[in-house]
């Protein structure tokens, strides 16, 4: 299963590891039930891998039960007037809500 990693979202977490001289800091991604829209992406910032995590581009983490929903998808970093932030484009997601976080497959 794929799961792609933009330079984007590599270089932020880099520049992350490195002002908080954390450098094992990864961006965990799970997906949950819940959302207004039937499932929502959970985004944590953690050092904590665990053995059995699914590790992308030495900066990105996920699970299994969260991989098939995440297939596909693309990670990116966005920095703009309105703020910073990860986004992910999936192409699973036939529909997702105004706050971007949750997503109907």
């Amino acid at each position: 299963m794929s799961l792609t990693i933009d330079d984007s979202a590599v270089k932020r977490i880099e520049e992350l590891r490195e002002s908080k001289g954390q450098e094992a800091l990864v961006l965990r991604v799970t997906v949950e039930g819940g959302g207004c829209s039937g499932f929502q992406y959970i985004l944590e910032l953690t050092e904590d891998v665990k053995d059995k995590d699914l590790k992308f581009a030495d900066a990105v983490i996920t699970d299994d039960i969260s991989m098939p929903f995440l297939k596909g998808s693309t990670i990116k970093f966005k920095d703009n007037l309105i703020g910073s932030e990860f986004v992910i484009d999936n192409p699973n997601a036939e529909s997702g809500c105004g706050c971007g976080t949750s997503f109907a497959v």
